[in-house]
């Protein structure tokens, strides 16, 4: 065989090959029918970093819990802003709306996230309403870049800038299985 001929040969084999892969895919979607249902797909949580601490919960702090819940629906954002919120909550307050501590408190933080009037987070009857409140801290959430894939003890120490940044973290498993246990309801 001379070279010109194997060379066009081995061209058109190429193109051949070629045109398999390319259209292989192509071809196999079109054989698909059109009423396809869609194939659901699981989206893994991140998993919890490190030891997880988990308390029991009164009416008062199920009701915190549905009540940040609905602030995080109503702002539009997913279910892990809800995680974030909840974890952040359960390490400041233990999902209570507290008021003014006293001689307990060495600041003026209040309600469910423990916000300052004094750091420009609202009046103190608006620190203690959880739906303000959570708003609040779901403000804060959205302006961080990449909360959403950061780890949860990072977004939230972002937020609230807390003496304990890493306390954050053992409320993650809890407060994701509170918001699948609420989200929906």
């Amino acid at each position: 065989m001379n070279t010109i001929f194997r060379k066009s040969m081995l061209s058109v084999a190429g193109l051949a090959f070629a045109g398999g892969v390319f259209a292989g895919p192509i071809a196999a979607h079109a054989a698909t029918p059109v009423d396809a249902k869609p194939v659901a797909v699981a989206v893994q949580a991140p998993k919890p970093q490190g030891e997880q601490s988990h308390i029991g919960l009164n009416d008062e702090q199920t009701a915190n819990v549905k009540a940040i819940i609905a602030a995080a629906k109503k702002a539009g954002l997913p279910e892990r802003a809800a995680v974030i919120s909840i974890a952040t909550s359960l390490q400041e307050s233990k999902l209570e709306n507290l008021g003014h501590l006293g001689d307990m408190n060495d600041h003026d933080s209040l309600g469910l996230f423990q916000q300052r009037p004094s750091s420009g987070w609202g009046t103190p009857e608006q620190i203690t309403d959880p739906e303000y409140s959570t708003t609040a801290f779901l403000k804060g959430l959205k302006q961080v870049d990449g909360w959403q894939d950061m780890a949860l003890t990072d977004a939230a120490q972002t937020v609230q800038v807390s003496a304990y940044p890493d306390a954050y973290a053992q409320w993650e498993q809890q407060a994701t299985d509170l918001v699948g246990q609420h989200w929906n309801s």
